[in-house]
């Protein structure tokens, strides 16, 4: 559960996340930012070692949950629309991630049942993780132009990856064929963040996307897929 430590590089990458406009500020005021992080890396520690892992993983979801309302409220937070559909989408994803992993799913040896409740909680929140990437792919210039650079069959490819994203969508909604569409997505994952997510030339300096904003959108997607992996393995 390594990646679950995102807790911990996603609270620092928030702090200085972003194409924002100067002059630069935290996205959650300093006095907060600090115990934001702490309950953050306390959280990821339990986690990693194993100490009542359901109880810190809905901690962690509930950290992040309070992190981002925080940041959206308290009106530091400015980017561009596309992007915060990048950074607020994700941020859902990992929250489901958190409560999937909180219902016990994804335990070698699972000493009480999982909570059907959370799981299926945390699936309708990777779901709309989707819609949203799938919109991004009709609405958003930045990211169609992204994947038209490496996609082989142009604009035909681009719908046709919408399409699926929008059954992928659906089935982690519905709560039908969860297993399938999470096997479905464990191998689009690592080429969204190899081909997608790791061209930061792009990014970076043609998006005008700060560096270590990237690097949390990256780590992101990284515990994304492993969400999606223990139900592709554990659904």
């Amino acid at each position: 559960s390594g990646f679950w430590g995102r807790a911990c590089t996603g609270a620092l990458g928030g702090a200085g996340a972003g194409a924002a406009v100067p002059p630069r500020k935290p996205d959650i005021p300093v006095p907060y930012l600090y115990v934001d992080m702490g309950v953050a890396v306390l959280c990821a520690s339990f986690m990693s070692f194993g100490v009542k892992r359901r109880w810190f993983a809905l901690g962690a979801a509930l950290q992040l949950a309070v992190a981002t309302y925080a940041a959206h409220v308290g009106g530091h937070v400015h980017y561009s629309d596309w992007l915060k559909v990048r950074m607020y989408s994700r941020t859902i994803a990992i929250i489901g991630g958190f409560l999937i992993l909180a219902s016990g799913a994804g335990e070698l040896y699972r000493q009480k049942p999982r909570s059907r409740s959370l799981q299926s909680t945390g699936q309708v929140f990777l779901g709309i993780y989707l819609i949203c990437q799938a919109y991004s792919l009709q609405h958003s210039k930045e990211d169609r132009l992204a994947y038209l650079n490496h996609l082989l069959g142009g604009e035909l490819a681009l719908q046709l990856l919408f399409i699926l994203y929008g059954l992928l969508a659906l089935a982690f909604l519905s709560g039908y064929y969860v297993r399938a569409a999470a096997q479905v997505l464990a191998v689009l994952l690592p080429l969204a963040i190899l081909l997608i997510d790791g061209n930061i030339g792009y990014w970076h300096d043609s998006r005008r996307v700060e560096f270590w904003n990237q690097m949390k959108l990256i780590g992101q997607n990284i515990g994304i897929f492993g969400a999606v992996v223990i139900l592709a393995t554990d659904g």
